[in-house]
């Protein structure tokens, strides 16, 4: 008797796999994507759109410049993104600052386009959903401000 594929998800459960058919199931095995794997591409996905600053909130933003100085330690490329998978299907929330002057609705477009195709092309899944939080508007003043207050 043979059974399906399990796929395991990120809390540990075991799911059959319905999609048979999908890159991800054959009948040689199963592949399993880690959820944290698909927010490093759409992490990279997103830095790669022209007027996305950085990508975070503050206080993510905040622990990351301290990992840097961190001899040895780099900066996480998943910072500010939190990703669902489900067995061939993936949703993204990504959060950004973004560079003053750019056309906001224009560069939300522009970063889901980029993160669909990134993280479709490369794990073979489906994304079904791109949210993007702008949290706020980088202005290069903010960067003289925090100089001069050091």
């Amino acid at each position: 008797m043979t059974q399906s594929p399990a796929v395991i998800s990120s809390s540990g459960s075991r799911t059959m796999a319905t999609h048979p058919d999908s890159a991800l199931v054959s009948d040689h095995g199963t592949t399993v994507i880690a959820d944290s794997v698909v927010a490093k591409i759409a992490g990279i996905a997103a830095r790669d759109i022209s007027g996305v600053h950085a990508l975070g909130g503050g206080a993510s933003r905040a622990v990351s410049s301290i990992r840097e100085r961190i001899p040895g330690q780099k900066t996480s490329v998943s910072q500010g993104v939190s990703v669902t998978v489900a067995e061939q299907e993936a949703a993204v929330e990504v959060s950004v600052i973004a560079d003053y002057g750019v056309a906001i609705a224009d560069l939300a477009q522009g970063i889901r386009a980029n993160i669909i195709s990134a993280v479709e092309r490369m794990t073979g899944m489906t994304v079904t959903a791109v949210d993007v939080s702008v949290l706020d508007v980088y202005l290069p003043e903010d960067d003289d401000d925090s100089d001069s207050q050091q």
